[in-house]
């Protein structure tokens, strides 16, 4: 599977995947004070300022997955309804750990929804840690959010 820089021109259709993929993770389990936030328009917005670090899978308008990091972090990981089960995850997964090691980031971090177990199973079968849960600020049209998450860690250089 070829990874590829996301085009700005695929903004909308990244974003019609993150919200389709985050109403599917994230609605039942979140606040619903978070989930009238979660607007497909919120997820462009963001898609546009973090464009620089998106990555994706798929035919040029067609995308399949995308992930984006932000300094550290693996940001952001979403992957089509349809695709899930077909590899594009795990190969996001291995471009974004290369990606960052190529940084010099020791060890990553990523978020995960409290609850969103499947997510926290495939972390865990990639080599990612539970370190606990944590409050952190997510970012939204209306500011920050405070929201407790599970961090998961994983150790990418000796």
């Amino acid at each position: 599977m070829q990874v590829r820089n996301a085009q700005i021109s695929e903004t909308a259709m990244l974003a019609q995947l993150w919200f389709d993929g985050w109403q599917d993770a994230h609605a039942a389990i979140l606040p619903v004070e978070l989930a009238r936030l979660r607007t497909r328009e919120s997820f462009e917005e963001r898609l546009l300022r973090g464009l620089a670090e998106v990555r994706v899978i798929g035919a040029v308008g067609t995308p399949l997955g995308f992930c984006m990091l932000k300094e550290d972090e693996l940001d952001q990981l979403f992957v089509s309804a349809q695709a899930r089960g077909s590899g594009v995850a795990n190969a996001l997964m291995v471009d974004a750990e290369a990606r960052l090691a190529a940084k010099g980031v020791q060890t990553a971090w990523l978020s995960c929804a409290i609850g969103n177990d499947r997510a926290a199973r495939f972390y865990a079968k990639n080599g990612w840690h539970n370190t606990g849960r944590f409050l952190t600020a997510v970012e939204t049209t209306s500011g920050p959010f405070e929201l407790e998450v599970w961090r998961f860690e994983k150790r990418l250089m000796a």
